[in-house]
């Protein structure tokens, strides 16, 4: 177990992509916490003290992880042996976005050796993790939450407990599945009103005043979709991974989701039609389009011509 009201003053951050870098910069500018870090590609680290996570982790309070998802996560800890190097009294954040299940056997794991195990997914994308206003769902021991706030307010304005450690990642994962269900809905709305002769922007204004607005109409489509862009900051790849997490719960639970089932099926099919790593997640809004014959972006630049 973590050793509760001491005070954290050492972090080792593992992974510097995306969303771990603007993250981690937040750490280490808000100066209350003695940071090293880590990442696969040496240049990430440049800007910080950078070290060899293993021989780190015996010193550190707090071993915060922002990886692809749970095999990088489990090979970290188990296979490269950081879990067996932290030492007793520490606590593990996994702010990764892991399978439920993954995590709680690591807690399981973690606890054997006397470390707090805590899952502290987010929500917000690129631009939130660069301007530190991140939403974070944290599962874990209530003292173990606690002790770990401090932390994770530097990278984010609303932390949310959730429930036992675990729950965290369960919340990450459902929640991604319906920001998918509603860009998936969003564009075969706007599809449909554009094979109609409507304006796209015009159909998305009226949208954003009424009762379909979403979060996926109200900051996606415009400035990712309806541009041409598709550049939000959050992986296809990544997106799908999620996807089937929330499925797996489902499916544990003897929930049935037809919808849900629906727009993974469409995920997963934009996937294979986008293989670039960096495929970004509202390509599944061209995708859908695409099936009908229409092209938003074409749409919305007609329109705005008048043609």
């Amino acid at each position: 177990m973590s050793e509760a009201g001491v005070p954290v003053s050492r972090v080792l951050f593992v992974g510097l992509g995306v969303m771990g870098l603007p993250m981690a910069r937040h750490v280490a500018a808000s100066g209350e916490f003695e940071l090293v870090v880590h990442d696969v590609d040496a240049g990430r680290a440049a800007e910080f003290v950078a070290a060899d996570p293993v021989a780190a982790a015996g010193s550190a309070d707090v071993v915060v992880l922002m990886l692809p998802g749970s095999d990088v996560v489990e090979r970290v800890l188990v296979g490269d042996g950081l879990l067996a190097a932290v030492r007793a009294g520490a606590v593990i954040v996994d702010m990764s976005s892991s399978r439920p299940a993954s995590t709680v056997a690591l807690a399981e794991r973690a606890a054997a050796r006397g470390v707090g195990y805590v899952d502290a997914p987010v929500s917000g994308g690129q631009v939130k993790a660069v301007s530190g206003e991140l939403s974070i769902m944290v599962g874990g021991a209530a003292e173990a939450v606690e002790r770990v706030r401090p932390l994770l307010e530097t990278m984010g304005t609303t932390i949310m407990p959730t429930g036992p450690v675990g729950s965290g990642h369960a919340v990450k994962a459902l929640n991604n599945l319906l920001s998918a269900i509603g860009i998936a809905g969003a564009a075969e709305v706007l599809t449909t009103g554009a094979k109609f002769g409507l304006d796209p922007k015009v159909m998305l204004d009226v949208i954003n005043a009424s009762t379909g607005r979403n979060q996926a109409t109200q900051v996606k489509f415009e400035p990712y979709v309806l541009s041409g862009t598709f550049d939000a900051g959050f992986a296809l790849r990544l997106m799908v991974k999620d996807l089937r997490t929330a499925l797996e719960i489902a499916e544990d639970t003897a929930t049935p989701t037809p919808v849900a089932h629906a727009v993974v099926e469409a995920a997963a099919a934009t996937l294979a039609a986008n293989q670039d790593p960096g495929a970004d997640h509202t390509l599944l809004a061209r995708w859908i389009a695409a099936n009908a014959g229409v092209d938003l972006h074409e749409a919305t630049q007609r329109a705005a011509k008048g043609a």
